[in-house]
């Protein structure tokens, strides 16, 4: 698809890319609005979607604004423009978080999309907590996977196996410290949503996976404690688990919005080779953990761990349309002209 006309049409094409991108218990915590004369998008948080409790210094917030910038990127291209990405552009206005003007036209020589092609992998990165098959991912592909996070800025260590028996026990040590704490809990329970409720935010109860029966991988325990009744029914996760630790070597906001454009750079090239993945993020939440969960032979600042595989798809969770997300323009336009 190839155009320069910034219509309605095209507008919409733009944010329902961008609202794709995932974020921390599907808040979907960003606003756009088009600056007209620029021909900008601006992206701006969206503070009632924060996590107070889990993401107190709204870190992953901007992780998760960052991937949608990716995907404003992405989209972009497709469509025939040159994106231009300005992060935290005005000192005057924190809030703006970053600009993406639409130059253009698109020119093949003189612009590089990311390789490969990512656009058709946005509509089919859904993140799986289903567990995975033993089958190990080749090398050329975890090769891409860290290619695609130093593109954006970012590292991405695969850790050995005594590395990954350690974020193991960081993550679990993280669960157990939230499984204590009655309001963290609390707080993550508040973002699941029944089937069939209407909010487009959120985790549907029908997207959460099963507990590892044999206790080996810690996933997210949305739920609490709920009677055994009410509990899916364990599952026995892969053995072998593949991580992968994505860091930056420094942890200011431009850092974090950076290495959200590099967690889902990774995520839809993974996507692209046909492999799964989930986010463990419960570590990141405490400090104490997360500053353990780097490699032990540099000085570092880890932002999220990748798990990643084969196996089943996992169930999607849905979003909100892309005109919710999109703010009225100084003339009080809801749209642009075409």
């Amino acid at each position: 698809m190839r155009t320069q006309v910034l219509d309605a049409a095209a507008l919409e094409a733009l944010l329902a890319a961008a609202v794709a991108a995932p974020s921390i218990h599907n808040t979907q915590p960003w606003r756009f609005r088009l600056d007209p004369d620029s021909r900008a998008l601006e992206v701006r948080p969206a503070p009632e979607r924060s996590l107070p409790l889990a993401d107190p210094f709204r870190r992953a917030q901007y992780l998760s604004v960052g991937a949608a910038v990716f995907n404003l990127r992405l989209a972009a291209a497709h469509m025939g423009w040159q994106p231009r990405v300005r992060l935290l552009p005005d000192p005057a206005d924190p809030a703006l978080l970053a600009a993406v003007q639409l130059t253009g036209p698109f020119d093949e020589d003189g612009y590089h999309a990311p390789e490969p092609d990512l656009y058709d992998a946005i509509a089919r990165r859904h993140t799986s907590r289903m567990p995975f098959t033993g089958r190990p991912v080749p090398e050329p592909v975890v090769a891409e996977m860290s290619a695609a996070a130093h593109a954006e800025g970012a590292r991405l260590h695969l850790p050995d196996i005594a590395g990954t028996r350690r974020l193991l026990r960081l993550t679990a040590a993280a669960e157990a410290r939230n499984h204590t704490n009655p309001l963290r809990t609390a707080e993550s329970r508040a973002w699941i949503t029944a089937p069939g409720a209407a909010t487009p935010y959120g985790i549907p109860a029908t997207a959460l996976g099963p507990r590892d029966a044999a206790g080996r991988v810690p996933m997210r325990d949305f739920t609490g404690p709920l009677p055994p009744a009410l509990r899916l029914p364990a599952l026995r996760f892969e053995r072998h688990t593949h991580f992968a630790l994505l860091w930056t070597t420094h942890d200011r906001r431009e850092n974090w919005l950076r290495a959200g454009q590099a967690l889902q750079r990774v995520l839809l090239t993974a996507t692209a080779h046909g492999v799964r993945t989930s986010l463990l993020h419960q570590a990141m939440e405490w400090p104490d953990l997360r500053a353990a969960s780097g490699p032990a032979w540099r000085r570092c600042h880890p932002q999220v761990v990748i798990r990643f595989g084969y196996g089943p798809d996992g169930a999607r969770t849905l979003r909100a349309p892309g005109r919710a997300a999109y703010g009225a323009g100084p003339d009080g336009a809801d749209a642009p002209n075409a």
